[in-house]
């Protein structure tokens, strides 16, 4: 049996488009009616290039009655046609403002927009809030229904200048007199909804727009934007192939908002284009902020596969207070695993990777700022990979000292043992990491916590490392035996490698490297 193949739209966010012209499209109508249905102003907060603008888009198409586009979708029977709706959109999504004023001219130009689509006029065009707050009630006025406002990219000002406090704050300042109208305006007002990827705190851009229900975190739409599986088997089945199901889980799935997983759009759209499995999405758009506040906070990257952490702090993100926790979730480089209320009602949230693709391309871009050399930084990513193919545990001593040596100056100045320690092995976790192999950090055994465990080509390697001022030499595989790490593993059937290894603090150098095959697994 041959499969129907559609266009695959790539970067088309316009819903009239994907429907007119045989492309490929995930029905999102059931989230649609259920949003309008329970209630009437929200929020939500995704990734780039989840689908966002092209899910406003087609609420607008909804509220504007285009019936045809919607033939054959969820809720083509269940909408009521014969009413429509005039609606407000503003986007942010093109280009990079770099000041208040810019900011401000912007958004003249998208009220003059929507004035012009609407056919109405206001009292003065110098005036943005004035305007957009006469834009509502007049809207209201000549076409008797109550208006939608449908926001897209709504942080995007404030996000292009993050590294600019000063400028972000004047941004953010705009945008909270801009959308304060929209709570100002409730009477007039049938629906709005804003998008963005970042949820800054209520008493920041949100304090004069607090009406607003943020469906972000809620199990009930957390496949609102983004592929299910589902979605994947039926709407794609004839993309499917040729291509390897398991490994496209592997790369591209598992963005949790408390519900059902989603895939990234963007990344299966190309896969099914190229057939190529590669970093997509992330390669869209590398996090160098994100990056450079991960190392700034010193923060240990192998919490990065287990993180906790609460709702409050996931959903608090402002120009003066940027958490790695909220920065790592909110632009979708950590996903919820897990939830649990162990005290009193209070939510606690496990984070961690997504996917094959974050884990292995957020790694390698931790290491460009970590070691401060690109290049150098992918040479000897390479030669670990070579190294453990070829099962040559001998040539990780060398590349080891290459690791160390590779940590700038700086690192070592004003820190104590633990950050030392701390930082030394998050180096060595995100090398292994960014190759994307099994690695498992401060893996739990009924003895204790092994350091590091890479599985990797039919084989198993336990590392334990030490800072030799503060521990006796030879104690890092001394541990590992005693502790009888490799009791966990016995059952896979697989060579296990105990690794110990030691660093100097003062000498800044690996003073030790002991390697010791348990016995039962001798190649």
């Amino acid at each position: 049996m041959t499969l129907s193949r559609h266009k695959l739209p790539i970067g088309i966010q316009t819903f009239a488009k994907i429907r007119e012209a045989d492309y490929y499209y995930v029905d999102k109508t059931a989230f649609a009616l259920q949003l309008i249905e329970s209630g009437s102003h929200y929020f939500l907060s995704r990734p780039r290039r989840f689908g966002k603008s092209l899910f406003l888009d087609t609420l607008k198409e909804m509220f504007e009655g285009n019936e045809k586009l919607f033939q054959g979708l969820y809720c083509h029977d269940q909408w009521d046609w014969q009413n429509s709706y005039p609606v407000i959109r503003i986007s942010f999504a093109e280009g990079v403002l770099q000041s208040r004023a810019e900011l401000e001219q912007r958004i003249r130009v998208i009220l003059r927009t929507q004035r012009e689509y609407l056919n109405l006029e206001c009292s003065d065009e110098s005036d943005n809030v004035g305007c957009f707050s006469e834009l509502i009630a007049r809207a209201h006025q000549q076409y008797g229904q109550r208006i939608v406002v449908l926001v897209d990219e709504y942080d995007k000002p404030i996000l292009d200048n993050i590294t600019k406090p000063e400028i972000a704050r004047e941004m953010r300042d705009g945008l909270r007199n801009l959308y304060s109208v929209i709570k100002a305006q409730d009477a007039h007002i049938r629906f709005a909804l804003l998008t963005g990827v970042s949820k800054f705190s209520k008493v920041s851009l949100f304090s004069g727009l607090n009406n607003l229900q943020d469906i972000t975190v809620d199990k009930r739409y957390s496949a609102i934007c983004g592929y299910t599986e589902q979605d994947v088997e039926t709407v794609f089945a004839p993309e499917l192939q040729s291509l390897e199901r398991e490994k496209i889980r592997d790369w591209y799935n598992g963005y949790n908002w408390l519900g059902e997983a989603v895939y990234n759009p963007f990344d299966l759209l190309l896969l099914f284009d190229t057939g190529e499995f590669k970093a997509y999405w992330f390669e869209t758009g590398t996090p160098t902020f994100l990056v450079k506040q991960l190392a700034k906070q010193g923060f240990f990257t192998p919490n990065l596969t287990r993180l906790r952490s609460s709702l409050e702090i996931l959903s608090s993100f402002d120009v003066e207070c940027i958490t790695a926790e909220a920065l790592l979730f909110q632009t979708g480089y950590l996903t919820i695993h897990k939830a649990e209320q162990p005290i009193l009602g209070h939510w606690v949230y496990t984070l961690g990777y997504p996917n094959h693709e974050v884990e292995s391309s957020l790694n390698a871009s931790l290491l460009s700022v970590y070691t401060d050399d690109i290049s150098k930084s992918f040479a000897n990513r390479m030669r670990l990979l070579d190294l453990l193919q070829a099962n040559e545990i001998a040539g990780l001593e060398n590349l080891f000292q290459s690791f160390f040596a590779g940590i700038p100056h700086h690192w070592y100045v004003n820190n104590d043992i633990s950050r030392y320690e701390g930082y030394y092995a998050s180096v060595f976790y995100s090398y292994f990491a960014a190759l994307g192999v099994t690695v498992i950090p401060e893996d739990i055994t009924h003895h204790g916590r092994i350091d590091m465990t890479v599985q990797f080509n039919q084989r198993i390697y336990l590392f334990e490392f030490k800072v030799v001022e503060s521990t006796p030499t030879g104690s890092a595989l001394q541990q590992l035996k005693e502790k009888r790490y490799a009791d966990k593993y016995h059952a896979e059937g697989l060579p296990i490698y105990l690794i110990g290894v030691e660093f100097s603090r003062e000498q800044r150098t690996v003073v030790g490297f002991e390697v010791e095959v348990v016995d039962d697994f001798v190649e």
